[in-house]
């Protein structure tokens, strides 16, 4: 959105300086465009204040995206370190005797002390229908990451590589995580 609006920006500004109506001298047309793309460029390069972790694409069935925030007070590494026990106090053999998540999980990246970032790969037992007749046989992946911004805002992500739905296991995963958080006066 942003990169449009710089891009548009930009193509008016040189649409303007070049105009056989412009009585500005090419030296200043020049200069207008330099500035223009200058000042687009800087739009585009800005980092946005929104969240880096993508938003779920419209109307999608198998992706969930959720913003807990910490009590208050609570520092990015005392954050971290809460968000990386609710990971980890997730059971291996998943929700509902394995009906969500029974393949396990396994973190495939742990920056939360850097960057604040954090991937956890989840699977599907693939003993079920959909396993076997879409799937051949092997667990469905799903991917959660985790971002901890400043102040103690925590932005989640989980959603399904390869499908259509989901069948509401990526909310119940971050619903499960979220629990472990809210007891620890987190608002979720």
């Amino acid at each position: 959105m942003i990169r449009s609006a710089a891009l548009l920006a930009l193509t008016l500004s040189s649409a303007a300086a070049f105009s056989p109506e412009t009585t500005a001298t090419r030296r200043e047309a020049l200069s207008n465009f330099v500035t223009a793309a200058a000042g687009a460029a800087a739009v585009v390069a800005a980092p946005s204040a929104a969240s880096a972790i993508d938003a779920c694409p419209p109307g999608s069935n198998n992706c969930v995206r959720a913003k807990w925030t910490s009590p208050s007070g609570t520092s990015k590494a005392d954050a971290a370190k809460a968000v990386r026990d609710a990971l980890n106090a997730y059971p291996q053999g998943g929700q509902e005797g394995g009906k969500v998540d029974g393949g396990g999980w396994a973190i495939v990246k742990d920056d939360l002390d850097g960057s604040g970032t954090a991937a956890v790969e989840y699977k599907s037992a693939g003993t079920g229908f959909f396993a076997k007749a879409f799937n051949g046989g092997k667990p469905f992946v799903d991917d959660l990451k985790v971002e901890i911004e400043d102040g103690g805002v925590v932005q989640i992500r989980s959603a399904s590589r390869i499908g259509d739905s989901d069948f509401g296991v990526n909310g119940k995963r971050v619903d499960a995580l979220a629990a472990g958080l809210k007891a620890k006066g987190w608002s979720v």
